[in-house]
């Protein structure tokens, strides 16, 4: 209705429409109307020029052409509507293929479809025309599957741009399959530019279907569509023109107002352009209990160790040699601990938990000597027992709050997935349960929250609201993706207390990833200082005042205070790089980034 009011507002939507218009009425009203008529033989007028009886004149069985015309319109559009269904199922199946299949069959689907758009559409028409025979059902399919190609390699693109958003992999997280992903998450995003392109490729079928019957390939008589019409014409075009002239005129307006529609729409929608932790006894209820997590594969490891991490490599293609994104990282997170990975922007912080998490896009490689979460080793296991561990004993907050949500469904919808997906709640108790996470995260009036969308939501709402995502079931590990970036100093501190809350109360173990090393200094028990992919140093939070590595003292530098000098620049990484002079860590820590020139060591 919103693209309807907006086409409404422009010229070019109201021709659109109107044109639409006069062609669906014209195809439901004209047969009715008209049907008889259009069939009646005259042997005594037979190829009679335009008169008043007949404006365009009869053809060789004395039939009146306007009336035949008019009445064609359904057929034709019918036919046309039915290969563009044909086209976009078949689309549609190709596009998804690649998520559904898999790395290896998924890009051979990609490369099939690809070869698939290199020929001409009305080439492949005819090719599929003659195998399939001359009749109408045979051209309904020739020209659908000649036009399946293009609508494939849009769904492809279009399934790409939002495998990529952060919802999707909150949902894959969430321990949910590639369909239900592909269902719930991907087409309901892409539907709007689908509709649009159906509806701009009807207008282009129209005219495939009317040149394979002009041909003699499509349509067959005693059944006619406008192509049949203006084939028969053409035969006494220098007799009477309009005999041909008519029915190409009724083509040009049906595929203009098909065109122009989508086209409208396409503008219209913009297509192209493009906390706190209350004192509730939440944990008490009964719904608390219908949600408890699936037991995990492995089981908690002797030590009381949630995650181990040994000589964990990512390795991403590049544009001459591989790019070795995480290299040999070695660390470990026990239960109830804190642990923070801090680092400037490319160090490798956002790949390392994406790895973990098993969120790494093809074709990237995850290698690892030792990777296991409670106790199960994550590169060695079958997809199907990740999904329950990682849905269940595993949350993730990621830094945009806003692309964190998928924006075609509702908050409650998306927070009760998990729920249902694995703890086997109704889809009313799940709901429940969501409003009950939400109120735990001092979302405030959480009953009219869950059946709102993401855009109603703030910034600092939404991010709550993804930690309410995580507590659907119950996490043994929340990897925490810069999940404070987005946001203002105030709900940055509410977040902060909400995480050390959730660590507090369920003794959750949290993986923190910032840039800013005060937030890490404020929340983690131990910081890991991340640098080109490595982990250069690893120390408690209190004891970074006495950090060693100059790269750790360089980030403690960099945070401005109250007392840092107006009248000089803020102190920055590229400076110490250049100078390779750095603060003692000490004055860095205690007097928030105050140099002392004494002080000097190498860069890494």
């Amino acid at each position: 209705m919103r693209a309807l009011r907006k086409m409404l507002r422009t010229p070019l939507g109201i021709t659109a429409l109107v044109l639409l218009a006069l062609v669906i009425l014209t195809a439901i009203f004209a047969p009715i109307l008209w049907g008889s008529q259009a069939d009646a033989t005259d042997t005594g007028d037979l190829l009679a020029g335009p008169s008043a009886e007949h404006p365009v004149g009869t053809d060789n069985l004395g039939r009146d052409l306007l009336l035949r015309t008019l009445v064609a319109t359904r057929l034709s559009v019918v036919l046309a509507l039915l290969a563009t269904l044909v086209s976009v199922t078949a689309g549609l199946i190709l596009g998804a293929a690649p998520l559904l299949l898999g790395r290896v069959f998924g890009r051979a689907v990609t490369w099939f479809t690809g070869i698939a758009v290199a020929f001409p559409g009305l080439l492949l028409a005819l090719f599929f025309a003659a195998i399939f025979g001359s009749n109408s059902t045979a051209a309904v399919f020739a020209i659908g599957l000649a036009g399946a190609p293009s609508f494939a390699r849009l769904c492809q693109n279009l399934i790409a741009g939002i495998e990529a958003r952060d919802f999707v992999a909150a949902a894959r997280v969430g321990g949910l399959g590639r369909f239900r992903v592909l269902t719930r998450h991907v087409l309901p995003n892409i539907g709007e530019p689908l509709i649009v392109n159906a509806t701009v490729g009807a207008g282009g079928a129209l005219l495939a279907f009317a040149g394979l019957s002009f041909l003699g390939l499509g349509v067959q008589p005693p059944e006619y569509d406008w192509g049949r019409l203006m084939m028969d014409g053409v035969r006494g075009i220098y007799i009477n023109p309009l005999a041909a002239l008519v029915p190409g005129a009724a083509i040009v307006i049906a595929g203009l107002a098909f065109n122009l529609t989508g086209e409208s729409a396409a503008r219209s929608l913009g297509i192209g352009d493009e906390l706190f932790l209350g004192p509730r006894a939440w944990r008490k209820t009964l719904l608390r209990t219908a949600a408890a997590p699936t037991p995990a594969v492995g089981g908690i490891a002797p030590d009381d160790t949630v995650l181990e991490v040994e000589d964990l490599r990512v390795t991403l293609p590049g544009a001459t040699e591989p790019v070795r994104a995480v290299r040999g990282v070695t660390f470990s997170v026990r239960a109830g601990e804190i642990v923070g990975i801090v680092g400037e922007s490319g160090s490798g912080k956002s790949m390392t938990s994406l790895a973990i998490a098993q969120l790494v896009p093809d074709p990237g490689v995850v290698e690892a000597t030792r990777l296991r979460f409670l106790g199960t080793d994550l590169l060695g296991t079958s997809k199907g027992k990740l999904r329950r561990l990682l849905g269940t004993s595993l949350a993730m907050v990621f830094q945009d709050p806003m692309s964190s949500f998928n924006p075609s469904m509702r908050m409650g919808e998306q927070l009760a997935e998990v729920a249902t997906e694995h703890a086997g709640l109704t889809k009313r108790e799940a709901l429940r349960l969501a409003a009950d996470r939400m109120a735990a995260v001092r979302i405030t009036d959480p009953d009219r929250r869950v059946r709102q969308y993401p855009y109603e939501f703030s910034g600092g709402m939404r991010q709550r609201a993804m930690i309410g995502m995580g507590l659907m079931v119950t996490p043994r590990l929340i990897i925490a993706d810069e999940p404070t970036t987005a946001l203002d100093v105030t709900v940055q501190r509410q977040v902060l207390d909400l995480l050390r809350a959730i660590r507090e109360e369920e003794g959750a173990s949290i993986l923190f990833i910032s840039h800013d090393i005060s937030v890490i200094a404020e929340l983690c028990d131990r910081v890991l200082v991340m640098y080109a992919g490595e982990i250069v140093e690893e120390l408690a939070a209190d004891d970074l005042s006495r950090a060693t590595h100059p790269y750790t003292r360089a980030l403690l530098a960099a945070v401005p205070h109250m007392a840092t000098p107006l009248d000089r620049p803020l102190a920055t990484l590229a400076d110490a790089a250049a100078t390779g002079r750095l603060p003692a860590a000490d004055d860095a820590v205690t007097s928030g980034g105050q140099t002392r020139e004494d002080a000097e060591v190498s860069t890494p």
